[in-house]
């Protein structure tokens, strides 16, 4: 299918005094989500892209119907309005969870903001909450469901927020190359090790999730899958990571695993495109998945951001190809890239590889220092844009009245599984 919803134009005019920047003519604009259900007829038959218009609508995803015209018509204000009238009589009844990631009228009304790591473990952090309305992507919606408490409903207030990155492993080409793998290298390796232990990153299904429940292994976030990976070599002999290879060879690479040692498996190529001994050599096998935003950081932007600003701190997320990590003088998670802009001497100055709203936000929140971000064309992951103030006062409203509407439910079973997965990763601290 190629439409709105899969392919969308976000070239608007650029301002020609952007620090950081190239001379340019365009840019993917943060103006993405303001009316998001102008995509509707298309975004309803499933969740979209991320930065890449070229990204794909996966089968069987989750339908967003068109919300009410009132939502749609209402300024800025009403809807501010609206969402802390919702939220004073809910009370604690709800609690809201927002992502680094999201626009700053959601953030605002966020009563915890954090990264995958920190949203996980506020979703069991109010008990007493009724519903928690996750302002994220669908991913972070299955998890709060699995691990917030039978009594409690989550919402996504926009079921068209999904993650590309996410989509590029499903259960049943992970289930493949479990089997192949496993006719390859056996499920025993050497010290009576497990041959093969699943890693997957928080960005993906519930049902992967459960994959790695059932088969001995965790989940990770970027915050910590350094400490994720010890915890995985004590237990197996090499790793399965999925879905981005990205942060998989980033932190393996800085635990001074070669890069030889971490083979692409591609799920359309017979052992992922790998020889037997090349999988029997490798210590991390990588999938074939990367995110759209991080992966458009390169090393020419942080040359031409040396080369025009002597002295810049250079900080991108994990996500980023390995070359650009290597060319930065640090990489870490959303809230690493936080702390660090927080504890700077004033007067610093940063170029950051990570979505733009958070950038700007920074930016915004610590006017002592120079902030912009690496990329000259500038593109915010659309599917977290996609929850609009509408959508979240939308979802608040059917609330007061009484109505649960756009609840993630994962099933009972997977939610078991997964939730194995995911309490050893509540345990794995970051460093």
């Amino acid at each position: 299918m190629t439409s709105v919803a899969t392919r969308i134009d976000l070239l608007t005019e650029k301002p020609a005094n952007l620090p950081g920047t190239a001379p340019a003519t365009s840019t993917c604009s943060s103006t993405l989500g303001t009316s998001p259900w102008d995509f509707a007829p298309t975004v309803s038959a499933g969740y979209g892209p991320g930065a890449s218009q070229d990204d794909a609508v996966p089968a069987g995803s989750p339908a967003q119907p068109v919300i009410p015209d009132e939502y749609q018509h209402a300024s800025a204000e009403e809807l501010d309005r609206r969402i802390s009238a919702a939220k004073a009589t809910l009370g604690d009844r709800v609690v809201v969870l927002g992502h680094f990631y999201q626009r700053d009228e959601i953030v605002k009304h966020a009563d915890f903001l954090g990264d995958s790591f920190q949203l996980a473990r506020a979703a069991r952090s109010r008990p007493e909450a009724e519903a928690i309305v996750f302002c994220g992507v669908h991913f972070m919606a299955e998890t709060a469901d699995i691990l917030s408490g039978d009594h409690q409903s989550v919402i996504l207030p926009n079921l068209a927020a999904g993650c590309s990155m996410a989509d590029m492993a499903d259960e049943d080409s992970v289930e493949e190359a479990w089997e192949q793998l496993m006719d390859v290298l056996g499920e025993t390796g050497e010290n009576g090790l497990q041959s093969v232990l699943p890693v997957t990153y928080m960005n993906s299904s519930a049902a992967l999730k459960a994959f790695c429940g059932r088969h001995g292994g965790i989940v990770c976030t970027s915050s910590n899958a350094t400490t994720v990976l010890e915890w995985a070599f004590e237990r197996g002999q090499r790793v399965l990571f999925f879905p981005d290879q990205h942060l998989g060879r980033n932190t393996a690479k800085a635990m001074g695993i070669p890069p030889e040692q971490m083979p692409l498996w591609n799920p359309a190529k017979d052992l992922g495109g790998s020889t037997a001994q090349e999988l029997a050599d490798a210590k991390v096998i990588l999938w074939h998945g990367f995110c759209s935003v991080h992966r458009r950081f390169t090393v020419a932007q942080i040359e031409q951001a040396r080369a025009e600003h002597p002295g810049v701190r250079v900080v991108v997320h994990p996500e980023c190809p390995m070359p650009v990590v290597d060319a930065a003088d640090e990489s870490g998670s959303t809230d690493y890239i936080r702390k660090a802009v927080e504890a700077a001497e004033p007067g610093s100055t940063f170029a950051i590889g990570t979505e733009i709203n958070m950038v700007n936000r920074l930016a915004d929140e610590h006017p002592e220092h120079s902030i912009f971000c690496l990329d000259p064309v500038i593109c915010p992951c659309s599917t977290m844009y996609r929850i609009h103030p509408g959508y979240l006062a939308w979802v608040l409203e059917e609330l007061v009245a009484g109505r649960t509407i756009n609840r993630i439910q994962v099933d009972a079973g997977t939610a078991r599984d997964a939730e194995v997965a995911l309490e050893r990763m509540l345990a794995a601290l970051p460093r």
